[in-house]
């Protein structure tokens, strides 16, 4: 399973990034001191947030940090989370994405407009000036979505890149790459055609935690509840169609697909009978059972995990959000890229 973090920050920011960049809150004592919009979130999340040692070692592990950094990024991460929606809203038009770099996920803001930058350093994230705003971006990309029936085969993918402000087209045959951005009518400077050996394809073993089987095999991503209903879990939609029947890791008769999307995009739910018993964990292999607390999309350069039944625990950082993929079955949307 593709884990966004093992935490979720509950707490609610209704502050206003341009008219009020520094906040007031009560410390010790009652006196008042000005805080950062980050900053406050930081406080907030760093009270709140929950750690298992197993992800700790893992993300060590994998990105090559210390323990303490581990435990920090995911501070910072939940803090990114929450402040996302604000920064989205105060710089509107301007807005051209948010990532988190470095050991210990530092927060950056990008804008499109010069004037926007004090605003963001007052708010305490790292300010980036770029050519292009994010909803520029993200409309260049649907529109290579809506192309996406006439795009080579060789296009394997395509993606808004925050980092580097451009929308990335990648291609095992360049050439065609480009031939078809220049049909696209886009605007040259928001696309980025680059070189690349992907050939995807659907690996049923990629995401979740224990084996499942349906006449091949899958791992289950995490448990769900649904009224009326023993529950069951969410796996990949191109694991089974409405009605397949499923075996657990045990070959013990388990459920069936009550609903499936692929392509176009990549989700099911497998509805499980009165023998299994969905919780609240994953299976993390050598890094022990780890629970689920909810789900929050984190920002792109945030640390994130996976567990499945042939390659085990790992992890790694988000690279992109709302990426295109096509396979062989066509193309799908919303897909995050990720190390």
């Amino acid at each position: 399973m593709l884990r966004r973090s093992a935490v979720t920050a509950g707490f609610a920011l209704t502050l206003t990034l341009v008219a009020t960049p520094a906040i007031a809150h009560t410390g010790p004592g009652g006196s008042s001191a000005p805080e950062s919009l980050y900053a406050q979130a930081k406080a907030q999340a760093a009270a709140t947030t929950q750690t298992d040692p197993g992800m700790i070692d893992a993300l060590s592990r994998d990105l090559g940090i210390t323990g303490e950094q581990a435990k920090a990024r995911l501070v910072n991460e939940a803090a990114a989370a929450k402040v996302e929606s604000v920064f989205t809203r105060q710089l509107a038009d301007d807005f051209a994405g948010l990532w988190l770099a470095g050991p210990t996920a530092d927060l950056i803001v990008a804008t499109s407009d010069s004037t926007r930058v004090a605003d963001i350093l007052k708010a305490g994230a790292q300010a980036k000036l770029v050519k292009h705003s994010l909803a520029a971006l993200d409309a260049a990309k649907a529109r290579l979505d809506e192309l996406a029936g006439s795009a080579p085969k060789s296009i394997p993918s395509w993606y808004v890149d925050v980092q580097n402000n451009s929308v990335v087209v990648l291609a095992r045959d360049t050439a065609e790459a480009q031939e078809f951005v220049n049909g696209s009518g886009l605007d040259a400077s928001l696309l980025r055609v680059e070189a690349s050996t992907e050939d995807p394809k659907p690996f049923y073993d990629v995401r979740g935690g224990d084996a499942y089987y349906m006449g091949g095999r899958c791992s289950v991503g995490f448990s769900v509840t649904k009224a009326g209903s023993q529950g069951g879990f969410v796996t990949a939609g191109h694991c089974g169609r409405v009605g397949t029947a499923t075996q657990g890791y045990n070959r013990v008769a388990q459920g069936t697909f009550r609903g499936s999307s692929f392509p176009g995009n990549d989700y099911a739910w497998v509805e499980v009978n009165s023998q299994w018993t969905p919780t609240g964990v994953v299976n993390a292999y050598n890094s022990g059972i780890l629970p689920v607390r909810g789900s929050t999309q984190r920002a792109v350069g945030s640390s994130i995990c996976r567990s499945g039944s042939t390659t085990g625990y790992h992890c790694g950082t988000i690279s992109q959000h709302n990426t295109s993929v096509t396979y062989p079955e066509g193309t799908i949307t919303g897909v995050t890229r990720t190390t």
